[in-house]
Order: structure tokens, then sequence, then C-alpha cells
């Protein structure tokens, strides 16, 4: 952005990647808007909280009125709030756990979209950036669900992007792979669990949580996420972190049978059927 103090708002502000979003993007200039469903305080951080329930239209519209109120303008939207389920089979959650993941990660999103979009459009001109997951192109096993929302923000956001890009709006989508936050703490449990998934459950968890411990920083997704919203010429798809650049290209130019195996081996499923 060229403007002085341009004004973005962060979803998902409190910790994790959108806490980091939130600071590289104030650091750079930005007046940061965070948010989070409980009116969480940013710890003298250089960005303001405030209260949002992406599930909620009248929160969503009180957000964003609030800002406009505030500053008149919303450059930046970034769409980070979410959550997810702890790996388990796809049928070990309910139509209504599916529902919930659903309403927060895709349809919060769609809300707060559709929520500054008329500012942006009389403005000419805005940036929004939807966090995505190296799972909304390379689906996971056993983590179905929130695999399916990120599929969904890859469509939408493709989608979005060519409609707006002549109205001088760009629409991107970050793509990081394992992060080091409080993210996977937070994981609600399958609330369907069967019998019949109980050892493999146990073996993806313990899978999961080693990987973990050599995840990437929140901070390498904010470098990101500011690059999003500062490109000259925005790009659709922004890989984050050295691990998700290489799935990107594997998911690209190497043979579906050769991901298949090495995804299975990776998650040791055949080992742990």
């Amino acid at each position: 952005m060229d403007i002085k103090n341009p004004v973005a708002i962060v979803t998902g502000a409190s910790s994790g990647i959108g806490e980091a979003s939130a600071q590289r993007l104030a650091a750079a200039g930005y007046k940061v808007y965070g948010t989070s469903r409980r009116a969480a305080s940013a710890r003298g951080q250089a960005f303001e909280m405030l209260p949002l329930d992406v599930t909620s239209d009248a929160s969503v519209e009180a957000l964003v009125g609030e800002v406009m109120r505030r500053q008149g303008r919303i450059d930046l939207l970034v769409n980070n709030a979410g959550f997810g389920v702890a790996p388990g089979g796809a049928e070990e959650s309910s139509i209504d756990q599916a529902r919930a993941i659903f309403e927060t990660n895709f349809f919060g999103l769609i809300r707060m979209t559709r929520a500054v979009l008329p500012h942006m459009r009389q403005q000419h001109r805005g940036r929004i950036v939807n966090m995505g997951s190296v799972l909304g192109f390379l689906p996971m096993p056993y983590g179905a669900l929130y695999a399916a929302t990120k599929h969904a923000v890859e469509g939408y956001s493709e989608s979005l992007d060519h409609e707006l890009r002549t109205r001088g709006i760009r629409v991107s989508v970050v793509e990081p792979a394992y992060t080091k936050t409080p993210f996977d703490a937070n994981f609600l449990e399958p609330d369907a669990k069967l019998d019949a998934y109980a050892e493999v459950r146990v073996a993806v968890n313990r899978r999961v949580k080693e990987v973990m411990e050599t995840a990437d920083s929140p901070s390498v997704v904010a470098e990101v996420v500011l690059k999003a919203a500062t490109a000259p010429n925005a790009k659709l798809r922004y890989t984050a972190g050295s691990l998700a650049a290489r799935l990107r290209l594997l998911r690209s130019y190497a043979p579906s049978g050769l991901m298949d195996a090495g995804i299975r081996k990776d998650l040791r499923l055949d080992a742990a059927a």
C-alpha cells in the first residue's frame, strides 16, 4: 500500500499466526485491528484488539462498522480465524461438528469478506489475504474436515480474485505447513469416536506431535502475509516456509502414485492400520 498508515483487520489475532501477522503489519506501518472471540488485550503490542465472533452476522457487521467509524477506510483484511479437529477418521465427526468447523473456517471468512468489500469497492482498492494451508491442495488422511475447509478457501479465493481485480482489489491465499502455534493444543476432539479407528488415531496424533517439534515459527508465516499484502503485483497463492514450498512443488509435478505413497509413509499409516 502506498498510502500512509493503511488500515488492516486481522481475525484470530490473540495468538499464533494471527498475532504474529498483526505485529508484523503494525511494524510495517499499518494501523492494525486484531480480533478474537474474547475481548483480549494486545498485551502492549502495537495493535488494538477488538471482540469478534466470525460465526455471527451481527458481530461481523459491528466490528467492520466500528473500524470504519474510527478510520473511514479498510485497506487490508487478513482472514485468519479458524480451528481444527484432532486427527481422527472422517466418520468420527458428527454432522454438527462438520458444520461447526465450516461455520468458522469458511463461512466466517465469507462473512468478513462480504462485510469489507463494499468499502473496498468504494475506495477502488484493497487486499484480502486468506489463511489457507498446504492441506488446501494436499489432503491429509485423518484430517478430512479441516482439509475440506481449506480446499473451500482455495476455490473461493481464486474465484473472488478474478471478480475483484478489475476493481482494484486483489485476493491471495497464504499456505503454511506445520507451524508452532497453540492451534494444535486447541484441537476439538472428534465427537463420534469409533473403536475401529482407535489405534490409527493414536499413531497419527503421535506423528503430528513429532513433526510439530521442528515446525516453523509463526513469524515465518507473518512475513509471507506482509508480502501478500504489499506486493505491487499480488499473486493468488503464497507458500509459507520451505516445507510448504516443497510440498507445492511435489503436488504440481510428482506422479500421483508417488505422492500417495509419500503421504502414507510420512504418517506411517500402513504400520498403524
